[in-house]
């Protein structure tokens, strides 16, 4: 699996909470739908255009990822592929991601309890 980055754990912020309107508490239960409209919450805060977003993988490339996130405030360009906690990727997704890795691409897996760590908030604000 490819993560571009190991943000440490610094938990959710008070901002995070009040963007998404829920507790941290709640986070980690989240389905994948809950957790992509959290991110694109969280991005669009942080100044992020959602340039790209898989609505059926079925009739998409294999493996590509969930969500392609732009900043041309920040100069960022993010590849993220949103599972559940407990959700497993698959070969291509590992392929995918391995590959715009290799290639210098910000690329990885956010989930649920990346939400309660802090790593996405963070992330998106290039405070890593």
């Amino acid at each position: 699996m490819s993560q571009t980055r190991n943000t440490p754990a610094k938990g959710p912020s008070a901002a995070t909470s009040r963007i998404l309107g829920q507790s941290a508490a709640h986070l980690p239960a989240m389905t994948e739908r809950n957790l992509q409209s959290a991110v694109i919450k969280l991005a669009k805060f942080h100044g992020y255009e959602v340039t790209y977003h898989t609505h059926d993988s079925r009739r998409s490339q294999p493996g590509f990822p969930d969500l392609v996130l732009a900043s041309t405030r920040r100069g960022r360009l993010l590849f993220r592929e949103l599972k559940t906690d407990k959700g497993r990727m698959t070969a291509d997704q590992r392929q995918v991601l391995d590959v715009l890795a290799a290639v210098g691409a910000d690329a990885g897996v956010w989930r649920p309890a990346d939400l309660v760590s802090g790593r996405i908030q963070a992330e998106l604000s290039g405070d890593f």
